[in-house]
């Protein structure tokens, strides 16, 4: 069994649906994430993927989308 890890990032410059939209579908893309979901009104990114995904590939997937990203807090297991 792959073991597992939750990444909290924050997105900068999302104005609607269409922008979440858009950056699941580029977090989605990175090899190694089993799900990613974004919330327009707070601004970040929940990203559940493999151990070894690494936080630099997920902003660079949210820069490919328009959007600018961050690594946001680190949320207690």
């Amino acid at each position: 069994m792959t073991e597992t890890k939750p990444i909290e990032l924050s997105i900068e410059g999302m104005s609607c649906a269409s922008c979440v939209g858009r950056v699941e579908k580029s977090l989605a893309k990175v090899a190694g994430v089993q799900q990613a979901t974004v919330n327009l009104a707070t601004e970040r990114a929940w990203i559940k993927g493999d151990a070894q995904i690494q936080t630099s590939d997920l902003i660079e997937a949210v820069k490919k989308s328009g959007l600018r990203g961050q690594t946001g807090r680190t949320r207690p297991k």
